[in-house]
């Protein structure tokens, strides 16, 4: 979040109590870190500021709405990491088989 400056400018507008409600099209547009989502919503909660995300139906003006984008977001976390997983496991095998793909990661990339 914090090499977003909008997103950098409307917390502090949020701090000085311009706005009570932050409202975003879904939630991966927010954060997808657990981390940074746990920051945001203690300062939500700090400055009785509170998030919607309309596609995913989040509302955290309400106990219920927290815990639920709580869980979207440590659904969101595991589902990067397994992509990222199995995307470096495929890589793997595929350069075992001999099938090298173009532009690899320079620590995947065969010694000369």
């Amino acid at each position: 979040m914090a090499n977003r400056p909008a997103f950098q400018q409307m917390l502090e507008d949020m701090k000085a109590g311009k706005i009570n409600y932050i409202v975003a099209y879904k939630l991966d547009r927010v954060t997808r870190s657990v981390r940074d989502l746990e920051i945001l919503i203690s300062e939500l909660e700090k400055h009785n500021c509170y998030l919607i995300c309309d596609r995913d139906d989040v509302n955290t003006s309400s106990a219920n709405g927290r815990f639920f984008v709580r869980m979207l977001t440590v659904l969101s976390q595991l589902e990067i990491e397994i992509v990222s997983e199995r995307t470096k496991f495929g890589m793997t095998g595929a350069i075992k088989s001999g099938h090298v793909p173009r532009n690899l990661p320079i620590r995947l990339q065969k010694r000369k």
